[in-house]
């Protein structure tokens, strides 16, 4: 199955007027003319006759093969994946400029339907790959070296050796995924579809999201209230969406033996179990030093006796509303990039100049941001909802990090270049911080200085504290569902059970509030995807530490591990730089940057 990309951020994405300049849009053309472009036909009939064709000549023969013959075979399958990745890279982003279109949606929904048909016939190949002896493909990487190439995907795919069903029960599962990815688009376009009204005024979930950080406390509150009421006449339709996929999860699960529901996902991300749960542990273990300390010193800061919810992300009483245009955050982006490396900054610029971004808030767009891939002989697409605060340009740097990550891995070819959640987040929360030293370095006063470092650690909260409580709270519902169907209220109780444990005891919680899981949509498209933002946070909090340490030779170490793509294993791609991501100090080392950061701002108070 060739899946859409995730919109990577789910809220704080800032709020904006008409002052910002001239926003980006897409120029899809690299991808397809049109829906009606001959290349377009050309390569779906291709497609087809290239699945039937390598189905004949390889079904039941894999054994059968030398180094050659299998090296051979490994590569038409990647211009199978690259053909299908370019078709859907294409539907899946004109989708997402407009989910609300019907035409966008059933032209994506035709797609979608074409590529299973015609790729059902390979679902033996991974079927027969894990059932090769390990000692004869072990032969084979010793004499063809291009083959050994491989061998990490190759590995990637027997990782499910011990989880495989028949090929008939494996074919089915396969036609059935477009069911599932149903179910994803209704979550889309329900939340897309969504109308909110604040003061009179009649926005759009990104907008309303976007009036949690708004200046005014009355507005915050009004649009807290407001999400709570449209969430909760809709909670039923959410409810049903995460029973369904939940299910649907529990019962492929069940099938092929794995023993929890997280297995899957730690598998594609290609790490141990046990490294996930020392981050989750060290993580919930610095509730107490991160969050609840952070959230305490805000409380004075805001003047209150208790916060409340919509006071999480409130700018501080001192901070400006400061509006940053498209051209600022370009420039101030492109200066850090490029202050880290030239090199950066010239794999970054084409974003700004050749169409590769999608900035504008408009009606129907998908909430969020995300960078996709699509295929490694064309180049990313970076999608934003840019709307003029200073953590939009955070988002464009995070986005940024991940589009310069993508193009350093094209080279690895369409099987090696993608990366494991887990690593995918290093270019992308590297640049964020490359940013933020750079707007750190440039302020004039101490109270901008202060305003920065309290953004920084909000923004290092909701990605480390944050996502761990959502990674608890996805565990507690998949356990859940697997015991029964689970209501409205039932979902309910689970979100706030996190909530007070990982924010502190800082927060009262509105009526309403136990709704908000419902707009999260990494918990319908990428069950537990959520950790791999605080792996990949904890992770580059270390690298700086590394690199500011000891920057002689850092920068190309970094781009060595960047251009390694999925090719090598976190051990191997973090050894150059002396961190080992299964020591469970490593996590403790990333985690006390946040510390050292909160102590800074404890010091300002003296």
């Amino acid at each position: 199955m060739f899946h859409l990309p995730v919109p990577a951020h789910d809220a704080n994405a800032g709020s904006g007027d008409d002052n910002l300049g001239a926003l980006p849009e897409w120029d899809l053309t690299d991808l397809y003319a049109s829906t009606e472009a001959a290349e377009l036909k050309r390569d779906l009939d291709w497609l087809e006759k290239a699945c039937a064709d390598f189905a004949a000549d390889y079904e039941g023969k894999l054994t059968e093969l030398d180094a050659d013959g299998l090296l051979e075979c490994i590569r038409r399958d990647e211009k199978i994946s690259n053909i299908a990745g370019r078709i859907m890279s294409y539907a899946g982003l004109r989708y997402y400029q407009q989910t609300t279109d019907g035409g966008r949606a059933k032209f994506l929904s035709d797609c979608q339907e074409k590529i299973t048909t015609y790729t059902t016939p390979l679902v033996f190949f991974s079927l027969e790959l894990n059932r090769l002896d390990e000692a004869a493909l072990s032969a084979m990487y010793a004499q063809n070296a291009e083959l050994a190439r491989y061998k990490p995907v190759l590995d990637r795919i027997r990782a499910m050796k011990p989880y495989q069903l028949s090929d008939e029960l494996e074919r089915f599962l396969h036609d059935l995924g477009v069911v599932g990815d149903a179910w994803e688009r209704l979550f889309d376009e329900t939340i897309a579809g969504l109308s909110f009204t604040v003061d009179g005024e009649e926005l759009g979930i990104e907008a309303t999201l976007n009036l949690l950080t708004d200046q005014t406390r009355a507005k915050r509150e009004s649009a807290a209230r407001e999400l709570a009421r449209v969430f909760g006449q809709n909670v039923r339709t959410f409810a049903r969406v995460h029973n369904t996929s939940a299910k649907e999860k529990e019962v492929i699960d069940r099938w092929r033996g794995m023993p929890t529901p997280q297995t899957g996902r730690h598998l594609s991300n290609d790490v141990e179990p046990e490294v996930v749960e020392a981050l989750r542990d060290a993580v919930v273990a610095g509730y107490p030093k991160l969050s609840h300390r952070y959230y305490e010193l805000k409380r004075k800061w805001l003047g209150l006796d208790r916060m409340q919810v919509w006071d999480r992300n409130a700018p501080l009483p001192i901070e400006d509303k400061k509006i940053v245009d498209w051209d600022g955050a370009r420039d101030i982006v492109m200066e850090a990039y490029s202050a880290f490396d030239p090199r950066m900054g010239d794999l970054a610029d084409p974003f700004f100049k050749k169409g590769w971004i999608d900035a504008g808030v408009k009606p129907g767009k998908a909430p969020g941001a995300f960078a996709h891939p699509t295929v490694t002989d064309v180049h990313p697409y970076v999608m934003l909802n840019y709307l003029g605060k200073p953590r939009d340009v955070m988002t464009l740097a995070h986005e940024l990090g991940h589009g310069v990550h993508q193009v350093l891995a094209a080279d690895q070819g369409e099987l090696l270049a993608n990366t494991p959640l887990t690593l995918a987040e290093t270019a992308s929360v590297f640049g964020e911080m490359l940013t933020f030293r750079k707007m750190l370095e440039k302020a004039s006063t101490q109270t901008e200085r202060k305003v920065l470092l309290a953004g920084k650690v909000e923004d290092m909260i909701n990605t480390v504290v944050r996502q761990i409580a959502f990674y608890d709270f996805e565990c507690k519902l998949h356990d859940a569902r697997r015991g029964g169907e689970l209501t409205p209220d039932d979902i309910n109780a689970l979100w706030m059970s996190v909530q007070a444990e990982s924010l502190g005891p800082a927060f009262d919680f509105m009526d309403g509030y136990e709704t908000f899981w419902a707009y999260i949509p990494h918990f319908v498209h990428s069950p537990f995807y959520v950790y791999a933002y605080a792996f990949g946070d904890g992770l580059v909090n270390a690298l700086y530490a590394v690199y500011e340490e000891n920057p002689e030779g850092f920068q190309d170490k970094y781009f060595e591990m960047l251009k390694a793509g999925g090719s090598k294993h976190h051990k191997e791609l973090l050894a150059p730089f002396g961190l080992d991501a299964g020591d469970p100090a490593f996590w403790d080392k990333g985690l006390s940057m946040i510390s050292r950061l909160i102590d800074e701002l404890e010091a300002m108070e003296d």
